[in-house]
């Protein structure tokens, strides 16, 4: 039976110049977060898919928690009308409280930092830090070449192939959040430790 994640953490980028596609479909998702009570943890961006997403959900009565690390805490990049910031010294302790406050990960997307944060994500659920799900909104086919990275790696044996079920993607909100309620862990997690 499904759960219904409460808190989603959204990683997105916060360039400038973005299509109005993508910057759509963050607002989209947004919009329908709010709609099924769901709360965004995001890291504070006014600016690209972060504003996009932020402003989906608060222009629908939706709550949006917001974590900026000071050196990023600038008027010009800080979305201040949020349900609530968290302020914290760097980005490593940002990474952190976002990652400790969803019940799971989207990824939008975005550039380094996006990137830097989802793999992050990924990476902690492969030492077994959490068990959660993470997905990425496949807008265009924008995350094909990456997961085909990832699939490149495990056919080269760099990843092990029950790593492949720690994400789950979809170009369409609704898709992807029903893959993340009924995500299950991928079994025999242990093996790359244990080399058995």
């Amino acid at each position: 039976m499904a759960t219904k994640l409460k808190t989603i953490t959204i990683y997105a980028g916060s360039a400038d110049n973005l299509v109005d596609k993508h910057l759509q479909a963050a607002y989209d998702l947004g919009r329908f977060l709010a709609s099924e009570g769901r709360v965004i943890v995001f890291g504070s961006g006014k600016t690209g898919m972060m504003g996009s997403v932020a402003r989906g959900s608060l222009e629908n009565n939706g709550q949006v928690i917001g974590v900026i690390n000071d050196d990023l805490n600038l008027p010009h990049l800080v979305f201040e009308e949020l349900t609530r910031i968290e302020k914290v010294s760097n980005i490593q302790v940002r990474q952190a409280r976002m990652s400790e406050l969803g019940d799971g990960f989207i990824a939008l997307p975005g550039g380094f930092g996006t990137l830097y944060e989802v793999l992050e994500a990924l990476t902690w659920a492969q030492l077994g830090h959490h068990q959660k799900p993470v997905g990425f909104l496949n807008i265009d086919g924008y995350y094909d070449p990456l997961i085909s990275m990832f699939d490149q790696a495990i056919s080269s044996n760099y990843i092990y192939p029950e790593h492949r079920g720690l994400f789950v993607e979809s170009g369409d909100p609704v898709e992807l959040l029903a893959l993340m309620d009924n995500f299950t862990p991928p079994q025999n997690m242990s093996r790359w430790l244990s080399r058995e």
